[in-house]
């Protein structure tokens, strides 16, 4: 079996389709396909479908991919193992993929406790849009990816979803701004100027309800994807902006803003590690998810 051919099969089943393959691949959708049939005719088995303009797995396919799974996840550990060096401490290696949505103080505080491993750990970090890094997870680029929505059944990846734990929001303002709206909270939203996280979030939904249900209307001055850039813009005045409420005294003493309020039960923002293992061995993984739920969200 050539297991290039092999390799082009998997990536293509665990990406979602040709194009996208490529895309990863660099390479062309003809080659790619044209190497997937060769594959095919190695062994005898028709591994896709047309299902309408997409292709699906055959059931051949499927059994094919959970041996390829198997077959490239030894490989990856195998190329790790022998990039250490052969004198001096073991380094562990640890690759996180943090979803943009996700506040880069909780993702510091998320990762931090992998770093005081006995063993050295090092970590190597990218950041992006949750389906992406959840591709290259399923590529087993990345061992870890930190977000604050889970892996669904829509989005075709073997992977867990391990709870980290959720966070109330607080809603927070520069002082001068604070000065100038008019009764307690939360009334004193209504007209208020507003930076919001962008339609990608997961806890923007909630806000849009949340406002609903107190029939408070602010003015939406600002929407960004970039929850840094949004504290940057909160803090010069612009507008009154929310973030998790377990960084509330951080965000205070490193930004110079006050709290308005806090959101009630219906406004939480949720943390998820999601990896390709059910049960957790990574002792990085573990030292995160302990630390999460034992001490970061408990607080």
């Amino acid at each position: 079996m050539n297991f290039k051919h092999l390799h082009y099969f998997w990536v293509a089943a665990r990406s979602g389709g040709i194009l996208r393959a490529g895309e990863q691949l660099h390479t062309t959708p003809q080659t790619l396909s044209g190497q997937i049939k060769l594959l095919e005719e190695r062994l005898g088995r028709k591994l896709f479908r047309k299902s309408g303009r997409q292709l699906e797995l055959t059931d051949d396919g499927r059994v094919a991919l959970g041996y390829a799974d198997e077959i490239f996840t030894l490989g990856a550990e195998l190329e790790a193992a022998l990039r250490q060096p052969l004198s001096g401490p073991r380094v562990l290696d640890f690759r996180v993929g943090v979803a943009d949505s996700v506040a880069k103080s909780v993702a510091y505080r998320l990762l931090e406790p992998a770093m005081d491993l006995e063993l050295p750990v090092r970590l190597i970090g990218v950041e992006g849009k949750f389906p992406d890094l959840l591709a290259q997870l399923a590529l087993h680029r990345l061992d870890l990816v930190i977000a604050d929505e889970p892996l669904t059944r829509r989005i075709s990846v073997k992977a867990y979803n391990h709870a980290l734990g959720t966070s109330r929001m607080s809603f927070f303002c520069a002082p001068a701004l604070r000065s100038q709206l008019q009764g307690a909270f939360p009334q004193c939203l209504h007209g208020a100027p507003m930076l919001i996280q962008g339609a990608a979030s997961s806890v923007r939904q909630q806000l849009d309800a949340w406002l609903a249900r107190h029939q408070i209307q602010p003015r939406f001055v600002g929407e960004f994807d970039d929850g840094a850039l949004m504290t940057a813009f909160g803090r010069e005045g612009r507008g009154v902006f929310m973030s998790p409420s377990v960084l509330e005294a951080e965000t205070v003493a490193h930004y110079g803003v006050e709290v308005l309020g806090r959101g009630d039960e219906e406004l939480v923002e949720e943390f998820y590690a999601v990896s390709v293992e059910r049960r957790i061995k990574h002792p990085a993984v573990a030292a995160i998810t302990q630390a999460a739920r034992g001490r970061l969200f408990r607080a």
